[in-house]
C-alpha cells in the first residue's frame, strides 16, 4: 500500500513462490557478478586488532578476488504521497489490529533524528505517551509500537497495535490520532525530552560497547559516506529541541501523507 514504485514495496524473496521458480540460474550468476565484488565492500575489522596485521590477512583472503563490473545503484524514487489511503483486510486471527504508516526522508535526512526522538517519545516502553494512554489507562491496546525504518532511502515511521477485544478500531484510531494531534499542538515538557534523550545516549554508548555492534555500527556509517558518524550520532539527537519536535511533526504526521490498514478478525467471540 505504501510504497507504488521503489523496490522497498518487495519482501527480499519476492512477492510470491513464482519469483523463486522462474528465476534462472543466469540471473543469479549475473546478479551475483554486479554486486558481490571487492569493489563494493565494506570490510569492517573491530577489536584487539594491529592494523599491520590485519591488512596483511585481509589481503591474504580477501585479496585475490577481482574487480568487477558493479551495476551502477540506480533507483526509483516514490512519489511523494498527497491523499490518504485506507484499506480494510479480515482474517481469521485473534484481534484486530490498527497499522498507520507516513513517509519520511531518507537516513540522511535532518529531519531523522528529530523522528527518531519523537517515536521514542510514543513508544519508548512503557512509558512512551502510546502505552501509558492507550494500554494503560484506557485499556484500548493490549499492545502498540511506533518505529521508524532507518532506511538509506526514504522511509517510513509505523504505528502498529492490538486492539483488545470488544474495541471498536474505529474509537482506538481516534485515540490514536489524538495522541498525534498532541505533539502537533503543544510543546514536549522539559523532562520528557531529557527523559528521551538520556536513554537514547545511554542505549547507543552501551551498544558500542560490544564487538560487533561496533563493527556493524562504522560499516554501515561508512556505506552512509562517514564512519566518524558512529561518534556524532548522540550528539546530534540532543540537540533536538521542543520547538524541532513540533515542527517535524507537523511535516510528517499529516492524513495526506498517511496510509491506514484495518487489520479485522473474523472470529466470534
Amino acid at each position: 500500500m505504501v510504497y507504488k514504485i521503489h523496490p522497498y514495496r518487495w519482501p527480499t524473496i519476492g512477492i510470491d513462490i513464482s519469483h523463486i521458480e522462474k528465476t534462472r540460474i543466469e540471473d543469479i550468476k549475473h546478479f551475483f557478478y554486479s554486486h558481490y565484488a571487492p569493489n563494493n565492500a565494506i570490510l569492517t575489522i573491530t577489536g584487539n586488532a594491529n592494523p599491520e596485521t590485519a591488512y596483511k590477512l585481509s589481503e591474504k583472503w580477501f585479496g585475490s578476488i577481482k574487480k568487477r563490473n558493479v551495476k551502477k545503484r540506480s533507483l526509483p524514487a516514490e512519489p511523494e504521497q498527497h491523499i490518504p489511503q485506507y484499506e480494510s483486510v479480515y482474517k481469521d486471527v485473534p484481534a484486530d489490529a490498527l497499522y498507520k504508516m507516513w513517509h519520511i526522508g531518507p537516513r540522511l535526512s535532518e529531519d531523522f533524528h528529530v523522528l527518531d526522538l519523537i517515536t521514542d517519545i510514543l513508544a519508548g516502553g512503557e512509558s512512551g505517551r502510546l502505552y501509558t494512554k492507550l494500554v494503560k489507562q484506557k485499556k484500548l491496546f493490549s499492545d502498540i509500537n511506533a518505529y521508524m525504518t532507518s532506511d538509506i532511502d526514504p522511509g517510513l515511521v509505523i504505528l502498529n497495535g492490538k486492539l483488545m477485544k470488544g474495541v471498536d478500531i474505529a474509537t482506538a484510531e481516534k485515540e490514536v490520532n489524538n495522541i498525534f494531534t498532541g505533539l502537533k499542538e503543544k510543546y514536549v515538557p522539559k523532562n520528557e525530552l531529557e527523559k528521551v534523550k538520556n536513554k537514547f545516549e545511554a542505549t547507543t554508548l552501551f551498544s558500542n560497547t560490544s564487538i560487533l555492534n561496533k563493527a556493524m555500527n562504522l560499516g554501515f556509517f561508512e556505506l552512509l559516506g562517514d564512519p566518524g558518524m558512529i561518534n556524532k550520532e548522540t550528539e546530534t539527537f540532543k540537540r533536538t529541541d521542543k520547538n524541532k519536535v513540533l515542527e517535524i511533526s507537523n511535516k510528517y504526521f499529516t492524513d495526506s501523507n498517511c496510509t491506514t490498514l484495518y487489520y479485522k478478525s473474523t472470529r466470534k467471540s
